[in-house]
């Protein structure tokens, strides 16, 4: 069985898809090969790194990438987790779903409430995500 190919996108490519293609490779094991960017690499925040520590997934390795290094390949689902990324997401010759969903930017929290808001983004993307797994599994 081929492992569908899944894209995460945001502006920065430094908290939301970073923790989320560490959630989604931590729930599907092999299922997936998953990769995420930037639309503007920012580098990886270590906010993230410490909120996806504490779930025993280790993301301090992943480095901030952008979009373009992923031109010309193809992917099964292509999900956006800022309207940034969205609206300037660029074009994947045979991609297949394009899914949005939003989340807010944790690096936006005030210094002393960052662990807070870290913390918050990464269990509404784990829920949103364990529903997208479910999705794709009727598929």
């Amino acid at each position: 069985m081929n492992k569908q190919r899944v894209l995460i996108l945001c502006t920065g490519n430094s908290a939301r898809s970073q923790m989320a293609e560490g959630l989604l490779r931590h729930m599907t094991d092999d299922r997936f090969s998953v990769f995420s960017a930037g639309t503007r690499p920012a580098g990886l925040n270590l906010h993230a790194v410490q909120a996806m520590q504490e779930l025993s997934i280790d993301i301090s390795q992943h480095r901030s990438k952008s979009v373009d290094e992923f031109t010309g390949q193809s992917f099964d689902y292509i999900i956006t987790v800022c309207d940034n990324a969205r609206e300037s997401c660029p074009i994947f010759p045979g991609a297949g779903q394009r899914i949005h969903q939003s989340f807010e930017d944790p690096a936006a929290a005030p210094p002393d409430q960052a662990p807070v808001a870290f913390r918050r983004v990464r269990d509404q993307m784990a829920e949103w995500l364990r529903g997208f797994v479910q999705d794709t599994q009727r598929r």
